[in-house]
């Protein structure tokens, strides 16, 4: 696993579970109350400057890992640690927090308030958290926010409404919006998904400018794995609430060695980039997030599962300087390998 002594923000042993408010009847049938694991244990750790990936599938709970660093959704169990210390669960502490830590929701459309001026929406948090004491000091503030996320000249868009911008300006205003408090860290929920094409790599690019120029952290989350490639340091594949493999971006993209990150290799293909032989095609929905599953969250859509995937949840397994991956079988062979290279035996 990831070295996390120098880490800026570390997750540990996560657990999000939602109990299922079920329909009169149903409840007067059934005594087990269904409760929904969004997300299952997870552990990463992201350094200051650096982007982790969040990829998966819509169910994978990837959204509600994001929501909860910020404390946005109580986590059931596990810790979040930002910059050394857990984050406090008091309100002023909370408060303290919130300016290190900002979220760039999906939707620009549904994020800005279509009745208020762009001055206004960007500084809300400024306004919350009680920081600026003067008007001037307050244009001072979202002017040099504005122009951070790629807006010029800032003053032109002070008395403005959000439909009377496009897609694309909206985004840069919600990126305004999150910049203001001068957050070190990030969660960028899908970011760029409600855009076109066209406007994705401006906002990307000026995603990764601020990475470089003020050392901001990101968690990107995406559904997109060549999206992921692109920006990212570093990839984490989520399915059905944990994290199947981790690892340099490169490399999990170029060498990923778990069955479902093969497999989402080949419905979201790489352009450039081909692999020897055939790539799994993943089959099958995604099981309810209701029923508890004994084993390995993928075994029933996965073509290598055995009998040991089906009874054991796998752990993820460094098999590389800070590639790891939560497969038996993959295990397996890393310990085949170690084995007839070393004669020794080893443990998994």
């Amino acid at each position: 696993m990831k070295d996390v002594r120098e880490a800026l923000v570390r997750v540990e042993g996560l657990k999000v579970h939602f109990q299922i408010r079920e329909g009169f009847f149903s409840g007067l049938l059934s005594k087990e109350k269904k409760v929904v694991r969004a997300v299952d244990g997870v552990t990463f750790a992201i350094d200051q400057g650096e982007i982790l990936s969040l990829v998966g599938e819509s169910g994978s709970g990837k959204t509600t890992v994001g929501k909860t660093i910020l404390q946005l959704v109580p986590p059931t169990e596990g810790v979040v640690v930002f910059d050394g210390a857990p984050v406090p669960q008091d309100r002023e502490g909370l408060k303290a927090f919130r300016q290190n830590a900002q979220m760039i929701f999906q939707d620009p459309y549904q994020a800005l308030n279509p009745r208020h001026y762009i001055i206004d929406i960007v500084a809300e948090p400024l306004d919350v958290a009680g920081l600026v004491k003067t008007a001037e000091e307050r244009e001072q503030r979202v002017r040099e926010a504005l122009e951070q996320a790629g807006l010029t000249p800032a003053d032109d868009y002070f008395y403005r409404y959000p439909y009377e911008l496009s897609g694309g300006q909206r985004q840069r205003v919600v990126i305004a919006g999150a910049l203001i408090l001068g957050p070190r860290f990030i969660v960028a929920d899908e970011p760029v998904s409600m855009l076109d094409a066209s406007i994705r790599t401006g906002i990307l690019k000026l995603m990764l400018h601020l990475r470089d120029t003020k050392g901001i952290a990101y968690l990107f989350i995406t559904h997109d794995l060549s999206l992921a490639w692109l920006i990212s340091d570093r990839i984490a594949i989520m399915y059905l609430g944990r994290i199947m493999e981790i690892g340099i971006a490169d490399e999990i993209i170029k060498a990923g060695l778990h069955p479902y990150t093969q497999a989402l290799m080949a419905i979201m293909p790489v352009p450039g980039q081909t692999r020897e032989g055939e790539r799994p095609v993943l089959e099958g929905e995604t099981p309810n997030a209701a029923v508890e599953i004994m084993g390995c969250k993928f075994s029933s859509r996965c073509p290598r599962a055995t009998e040991r995937c089906r009874l054991e949840q796998p752990e993820l397994m460094e098999l590389s300087a800070g590639h790891s991956v939560a497969c038996f079988p993959v295990q397996e062979e890393y310990k085949k390998n170690i084995e007839n290279m070393t004669g020794e035996r080893v443990n998994v």
